[in-house]
C-alpha cells in the first residue's frame, strides 16, 4: 500500500534551495463552467524549476539513496515520457550520479532536449512506454545499473514506494492551503502514482469524505480496466495526445492504493482532453492535455453525470495541474 509519511519527503525537501510552495489557485471561471461551487487547481508548473509535480518523485529516491552513501559511482536508468526522467536525471546531477532514460519514439523531441540538458543520456526505444521501459530494464540487469522507475510490479516495489511518498508532499501542502475540504477531487493517472499519493493523503485528512475520482484517457485505461477485472491487466488502446498519461499497466502500488481510496473512474476522449487544456489556457494557466486532464474529467461531465456524482453549486472541488505547456 501507499505510504502516508509525509512529514519524511517534507524534511528532505528541507535541504532543497529549489524546493519552494506551489499555489492553490481559485479558477472562479472554470467552476462556473463546470456548474460547481468552487474549483481549486493545486498548480505544479513551477515545481523546483522542473516543470512539473514529478520532481518530489525521483530526486527524492536519489537523495534519500545518498543520505545512505555515495553514489557518485551510480547510474539510474528509467524510461519515461518526459516529466519523471527529468527528475532522474536532475537528482542524479545534483548528487554526482550518472542517468540514462529511455523514451517512446512518440515523445516529442522538445522533452529529449530537456532531459538531455539535465545531463541525461537519452536514449529512444519503441513506439510506445512500455516498450521503452523493458529496455530500460534489461539495460540496467546487463550494466548493473539501478532502475528507478515510477512504476511498480510484483518484485519491484522499494524504490516506486518510496518516490510515491514524494508525491505526498504536494496534497500535504493543498490541505494546508485550502480553505475549507473539497467534496470532490478530480485526479488523472498513468500509471497511477500522483493519483494514489494525493487520495492516500485525503483519506488522511478528511475521511471518506471527498469523492475522489480518478481520470484516464480512453486510449489508456490501465487503472478503470484492471479495477473492473479485480486484478492487473495489460490494456490496448491507440497512442494518446495525453502523453504522460499514455501507460497501458497501472502500478501495482497505485492499483491497490486506489482500490481502496478512490471512489470513481473515468475515461476521456482525445477531444476531451484538448478541451480540458483550452479551458486552462482560457484561465490563465496554461498546460497541456496530460496536465489539465482531471480538469478535463470535470468540465466534460454531462448534466446527469454531474448529478450522479453530487456535483452541484455548493460543490468544492480540488483538481492538480501536473506540469507546464510544450515548447
Amino acid at each position: 500500500m501507499p505510504s502516508t509519511d509525509a512529514a519524511r519527503p517534507v524534511e528532505m525537501l528541507t535541504h532543497c534551495p529549489a524546493a519552494v510552495q506551489t499555489p492553490l489557485v481559485s479558477a472562479d471561471a472554470l467552476a462556473k463552467h463546470a456548474g460547481v461551487g468552487e474549483v481549486w487547481i493545486k498548480d505544479e508548473r513551477a515545481r523546483m524549476g522542473l516543470g512539473s509535480f514529478k520532481a518530489l518523485g525521483a530526486a527524492y529516491v536519489v537523495a534519500h539513496d545518498a543520505a545512505q552513501g555515495d553514489v557518485s559511482d551510480q547510474t539510474y536508468v528509467t524510461a519515461s515520457a518526459g516529466n519523471h526522467g527529468m527528475s532522474v536525471a536532475a537528482g542524479a546531477t545534483a548528487f554526482g550520479a550518472k542517468s540514462v532514460v529511455y523514451i517512446a519514439e512518440t515523445v516529442p523531441e522538445a522533452f529529449a532536449a530537456r532531459l538531455a540538458e539535465q545531463g541525461a543520456q537519452v536514449v529512444r526505444e519503441g513506439a510506445i512506454y512500455e516498450d521503452s521501459m523493458a529496455a530500460a530494464q534489461a539495460a540496467a540487469e546487463a550494466n548493473g545499473w539501478a532502475l528507478l522507475s515510477d512504476s511498480s510490479w510484483p518484485g519491484y516495489t522499494t524504490r516506486p514506494h518510496r518516490l510515491m511518498e514524494g508525491y505526498l508532499v504536494l496534497m500535504a501542502e493543498a490541505i494546508d492551503q485550502l480553505p475549507a475540504p473539497p467534496s470532490h477531487i478530480f485526479l488523472q493517472a498513468g500509471v497511477g502514482g500522483l493519483a494514489t499519493a494525493c487520495a492516500a493523503m485525503a483519506r488522511v485528512a478528511w475521511g471518506a469524505a471527498p469523492r475522489i475520482i480518478v481520470v484516464e484517457p480512453e486510449a489508456a485505461p490501465a487503472l478503470h480496466g484492471s479495477i473492473k477485472a479485480g486484478r492487473p491487466v495489460e490494456t490496448a488502446g491507440p497512442v494518446s495526445d495525453m502523453g504522460r498519461l499514455d501507460c497501458k499497466m497501472p502500478s501495482l502500488i497505485a492499483l491497490k492504493g486506489l482500490a481502496h481510496d478512490a471512489d470513481d473512474y473515468a475515461l476521456i476522449s482525445e477531444g476531451e482532453g484538448q478541451a480540458g487544456a483550452r479551458a486552462v489556457l482560457d484561465a490563465g494557466l496554461p498546460s497541456t492535455p496530460s496536465g489539465a486532464a482531471g480538469i478535463a474529467g470535470l468540465v466534460s461531465l454531462s448534466a446527469a453525470q454531474r448529478d450522479a456524482l453530487g456535483l452541484d453549486g455548493d460543490a468544492r472541488v480540488l483538481c492538480v495541474l501536473s506540469e507546464g505547456p510544450e515548447y
